[in-house]
């Protein structure tokens, strides 16, 4: 049961209605996606072995930060890595293909194991063979989460094409499923909930974790 705001005496919202607000910005993003969609997302999930990812506005929010020494960093969202986490306890591949190189995000691919890290890739077609030829998957098998123009030729290639909400329009209009929440905020995990869903695996996976 939803948390009942107490009746306002101030002109200006409380805590508790800003949340209500950002409640229902998050339920309206959600229910822009309609049952036949999220249906057809289901059905192409059940399907997948690897899930690529690009890394500024998918596994980041998109925000560069450079230090006095050039140096670059980065913020990534622990749900997104437990997400992958789980994904690769359930047999399910991961992989970074991004048009940037940083060593951050090599770091980060290393700490959660990813198979693929593809690094400086203008073109990301390139990649996708690659990681096709050598993982032996079909196209339906993969899926690939991104949130720009960069993207668009990765998405029309796998079988699930998954876009953040902070995705471009453009992208989001050949997007097989639009996850709730933004790059950096929960998007990836968004994903991999899907894909772990569409696979019958999340509750063996959520015993083991309660049984531990």
């Amino acid at each position: 049961m939803a948390e009942q705001c107490p009746p306002a005496g101030s002109p200006y919202p409380s805590d508790c209605e800003v949340m209500e607000g950002y409640r229902t910005i998050a339920r309206t993003k959600e229910s822009r996606q309609t049952d036949p969609q999220r249906e057809l997302a289901i059905a192409k999930a059940k399907n997948i072995r690897l899930l690529l990812l690009d890394v500024d506005g998918v596994l980041t929010n998109g925000s560069l930060l450079y230090t006095g020494q050039a140096e670059e960093s980065k913020a990534f969202n622990t749900q997104d890595g437990f997400g992958i986490r789980l994904l690769r306890e359930a047999g399910i591949d991961t992989g970074i293909i991004t048009a940037r190189t940083s060593e951050v995000v090599a770091r980060r691919a290393s700490e959660l194991k990813m198979r693929y890290i593809y690094q400086g890739m203008a073109n990301k077609s390139e990649a996708f063979k690659d990681i096709s030829n050598s993982s032996g998957l079909r196209p339906f098998e993969i899926a690939y989460m991104g949130d720009d123009w960069l993207d668009l030729v990765l998405l029309q290639q796998v079988g699930l094409a998954i876009v953040p909400a902070n995705g471009v329009r453009e992208v989001k209009e050949i997007a097989h499923f639009v996850t709730a929440r933004a790059g950096g905020e929960g998007a990836v995990r968004d994903a991999c909930d899907l894909l772990l869903l569409a696979q019958n695996l999340i509750a063996g996976l959520l015993q083991k974790y309660r049984n531990r």
